[in-house]
């Protein structure tokens, strides 16, 4: 039941975030099921006792990797996809700590969630740079052997 309940919250925030941000109503279905999967990515692996950064990195490369898919499927751009997506990802809880911390003069514990949120925010860049890189190479694989069969006629 608690992962259903984390995948129909993820889901609805990610919605809620593309409605926000005037994503066309014809995707935010697609973006919500990418925003769950990302997040039940993270959910589990953090359950797996793997670490936070760990976790938002499969996370991050779970949505690029279903926002390339819907992005094919709709005919969109993948940002479409990845900005809502993200939503239940963004370490806000940190990053609050860590102003709230500096602000009442608790330099160590602002300086702990600070390093926390930098270490996050590069975990999901790398998960989208990974993602990037990695459709890139499918495609220019694919784009060599469809040429390859062309000659080959």
């Amino acid at each position: 039941m608690e992962f259903f309940i984390h995948f129909l919250f993820s889901y609805l925030s990610t919605v809620t975030f593309g409605v926000v941000t005037n994503v066309p109503r014809r995707v935010l279905n697609a973006c919500g099921i990418t925003g769950g999967i990302g997040w039940m990515i993270f959910w589990l692996t953090k359950n797996l006792e793997s670490g936070q950064v760990f976790a938002n990195f499969l996370g991050s490369v779970g949505i690029g990797l279903m926002s390339i898919y819907f992005s094919r499927k709709k005919k969109m751009p993948m940002i479409i996809f990845n900005i809502p997506s993200l939503v239940p990802l963004v370490p806000g809880g940190p990053a609050y700590q860590a102003v709230r911390s500096f602000v009442l003069g608790d330099y160590t514990t602002g300086s702990y969630f600070a390093i926390k949120v930098i270490l996050t925010a590069g975990a999901i860049a790398s998960g989208f740079m990974i993602t990037g890189i990695v459709e890139r190479i499918v495609k220019a694989f694919l784009d060599r052997t469809k040429s390859i069969d062309r000659t080959s006629y």
